[in-house]
């Protein structure tokens, strides 16, 4: 049967609209069948599928509820730091603790740079200027979440996270913090797009760069910043977001605000926004210039960057499992994520020889929209020191490659990872 239509019992059939085709693929990823889906879409529309998948509040709840009533103030992070790796302002996410297709927010990873940021919202305001728009706006937090609503499925990751496997894989030193595979989380985001807040501001033809600023005053450039080219930030899914899988945007996400712009590198999903300047021309800043710009012998410098800017994320797989890890012998179900900015995960293999055989693994639900996919296998685990490998695949055609070329800060490391596991 195609799967864009819908047959039920008692039910007539019927070719859904684009955004109803959307909805089911989110309801179909939290287990709703067809028939309640289409009870849920007759009783509420979006809304009330939105609510069922997972309990997204709808706008006006969200702008009701505030996290921090307090003016604004910084700390290291507001959530309990144990389920993390700690590392400086920064908590890595231990995948083991990740169940499910969506992290959760107590488990989700939190990158600053510098600390958290507490916000009153009641006296915060969005910033619209720049030569690029026709007229300036300050928007509320009430106006934002009264507009025009979206809900997107999307992994945030690091480009540094698996920096440390330059070093504990090929022996390569790196700048920057070390992280580890869990600097990545999968979300749900709830907010306004970009693009309607741009339009609002009279968005002018020939204006070319958007430049996000955030609130946290102890970053870089006094306002961690980094700018987009004006037709990512007008894509109806990158957003301004103020909800977060169903929650109010928590403190250490960026509260009242932050945008989310899916299949790019974490840095450009800007936490506690304060400002955004649309300009005529493109913007260099340390972050397209000398941070998160590949540096090395195979990379050529880019504009004003002194190397190869990034963008967009690569394909990558890791186990859910501590490094190194201990399990028992026997049949071990073992499970862990992929993904990709340029399409879907349509395989993951693992391989328990060092890459010289390697089998399928099980990709475990349908992979909606921007999300990570969740693959699972089972090994026969004996007694001893092994290693396991994993490798994805998206709808790209591009593979996890043999080898990550080295770039002086360690960004997008994405060779299949060794996993050590003991066996006792």
């Amino acid at each position: 049967m195609d799967p864009s239509e819908v047959d039920c019992t008692s039910v007539p059939r019927y070719k859904r609209t684009p955004e109803e085709d959307r909805l089911w693929r989110l309801a179909s990823a939290h287990g709703i069948g067809r028939r309640s889906f289409l009870q849920l879409l007759a009783a509420g529309g979006a809304t009330a599928v939105l609510a069922a998948c997972s309990g997204v509040p709808s706008p006006t709840s969200i702008a009701t509820a505030t996290p921090s009533s307090g003016t604004n103030a910084s700390a290291a992070w507001f959530k309990d730091p144990d389920p993390f790796i700690k590392h400086e302002g920064s908590l890595e996410a231990r995948l083991e603790n990740i169940k499910g297709l969506i992290t959760p927010n107590r488990f989700f990873f939190v990158r600053n740079n510098s600390g958290s940021v507490a916000v009153d919202s009641k006296a915060w305001r969005l910033k619209v200027e720049g030569d690029g728009v026709s007229s300036a706006l300050e928007l509320s937090y009430d106006q934002i979440v009264n507009m025009p609503s979206r809900t997107v499925v999307a992994y945030v990751e690091c480009a540094g996270n698996q920096r440390a496997m330059f070093d504990m894989v090929n022996g390569q030193k790196t700048k920057g913090t070390q992280w580890g595979r869990g600097g990545v989380g999968n979300g749900e985001w709830t907010g306004a797009s970009l693009g309607d807040v741009l339009r609002e501001a009279g968005v002018k033809e020939e204006a070319r760069s958007v430049l996000l600023v955030g609130l946290d005053l102890g970053a870089p450039e006094n306002g961690f910043r980094r700018a987009l080219p004006l037709d990512k930030a007008m894509q109806p899914d990158t957003l301004l977001a103020y909800g977060m899988n169903g929650e109010v945007l928590p403190e250490d996400h960026g509260f009242p605000l932050r945008a989310i712009v899916p299949g790019w590198i974490g840095a450009s999903s800007i936490k506690w926004l304060d400002r955004i300047v649309v300009s005529t021309k493109a913007f260099w800043t340390r972050n397209n210039t000398t941070h998160y710009v590949l540096i090395g012998d195979e990379y050529q410098e880019e504009g004003e960057a002194d190397g190869e800017v990034i963008t967009t994320q690569v394909v990558k797989s890791a186990l859910a499992l501590p490094w190194p890890a201990e399990v028992p012998a026997g049949p071990r179900q073992l499970y862990g994520y992929a993904h990709s900015s340029d399409g879907p995960i349509t395989k993951v293999q693992w391989s328990a020889d060092s890459g010289r055989m390697w089998n399928e693994a099980e990709i475990s639900g349908p992979q909606v929209q921007y999300s990570w996919a969740r693959f699972e296998f089972t090994w026969e685990a004996t007694p001893g020191q092994h290693t396991i490998m994993t490798r994805a695949t998206d709808s790209g055609g591009n593979t996890q490659p043999e080898s990550t070329p080295f770039n002086y800060r360690g960004y997008l490391f994405n060779q299949p990872l060794p996993h050590p596991i003991r066996v006792t």
